[in-house]
């Protein structure tokens, strides 16, 4: 990490994860936030997703990154990426296609009865 300069110190910095790279010089950031509900006390999980500014795209799929506060750059841009933390390995594993997963034949087990049952009629 470079040194800071006075102002860049005093800029609010959130921690994040990589969820979209397809733009360029833009990364959209997911922040994770646990707050406590007001009247039950439960924690609930909130995800809030920023689109970040990286110059040099640098960021993959994944990474964990330190976002700081910056002058607006477009519409939905007002976030930069000051550094890269890590790599969560699982964000960038591909996600399983369920329809591409064949069911195993199913066994008609009624139909093999039926005769079975013909056979005890003969006996008699």
């Amino acid at each position: 990490m470079s040194v800071l300069l006075p102002h860049d110190a005093r800029r609010r910095t959130k921690v994040g994860t990589v969820v979209s790279d397809k733009m360029d010089k833009t990364v959209v950031v997911a922040v994770e936030s646990l707050k406590r509900h007001r009247l039950y006390g439960r924690s609930i999980r909130r995800t809030k997703k920023y689109h970040v500014h990286d110059e040099t795209n640098r960021c993959k799929l994944g990474d964990k990154v330190v976002i700081a506060d910056s002058r607006p750059i477009s519409k939905t841009k007002h976030w930069t990426v000051r550094e890269v933390v890590g790599h969560d390995v699982v964000a960038t594993l591909p996600k399983v296609d369920d329809s591409s997963i064949i069911a195993p034949p199913a066994r008609s087990e009624p139909a093999a009865a039926a005769p079975a049952a013909a056979e005890d009629d003969d006996e008699e």
